[in-house]
């Protein structure tokens, strides 16, 4: 409070109003920091500093109520993002706790977890196999319909060939679709099948941890 009371005497001696006078006028006094880190006291805060906090005075140089200033884009902008961060930490948490309570509930031992994981496994290496099959039964009509195809235009240099039956460039456009669809349908079960066992896999060591070992 010396400092404060300092510049209530160098206010009084350049004629400018003490705080007693601004008391009496209804008016404010504001204590806050410039941005060279100097303690400043005015009746208004200048626009250029409306986001520093800032201490409202009495006529004792007491403060008496305190004021954040506003809050800038940027600072809004990193609070929004805070928030967010926080959610969705207190959301995995969540299912962590969630995920950890299935396990603990649903499983008596680590050879249970595994069963159930094999069967999952043989059950979509199943699905693979068929796909397969179909595949090869497809791309074999597909050499035998494209070998068909080879005696008509547009599959032969020859000027004198006809043109290719409509029903057998259908066969030919349907057969290749279905190819293309069943190699998908193989690659998504092979890419479900390994990310079905990583997800036991992490069940399996999670379980572990649970269990103390």
């Amino acid at each position: 409070m010396r400092s404060f009371g300092l510049t209530l005497l160098v206010v009084a001696a350049i004629g400018l109003p003490t705080m007693g006078s601004v008391e009496a006028q209804g008016q404010r006094l504001y204590k806050y920091t410039d941005r060279n880190g100097n303690v400043q006291y005015s009746d208004k805060v200048p626009p250029e500093y409306a986001d520093r906090d800032r201490s409202i005075l009495n006529e004792q140089g007491v403060s008496v109520a305190f004021e954040e200033g506003a809050v800038t884009d940027e600072e809004r902008s990193e609070a929004a993002e805070r928030a967010a961060q926080e959610e969705a930490d207190r959301q995995a948490r969540l299912e962590i706790a969630r995920r950890d309570r299935m396990l603990l509930e649903t499983y008596l031992t680590v050879g249970d977890i595994e069963d159930l994981r094999d069967r999952r496994l043989e059950l979509l290496e199943s699905q693979i196999k068929v796909t397969e099959l179909y595949l090869n039964n497809l791309r074999k009509r597909l050499v035998g319909l494209q070998s068909e195809a080879s005696r008509f235009k547009p599959y032969t240099l020859k000027e004198d060939a006809p043109q290719i039956p409509e029903d057998l460039a259908r066969d030919i456009s349907r057969t290749t679709a279905s190819i293309a669809l069943y190699e998908q349908t193989l690659a998504r079960t092979r890419a479900d099948q390994a990310a079905l066992k990583s997800s036991f896999d992490a069940d399996i060591s999670r379980f572990r941890e649970l269990k103390g070992g």
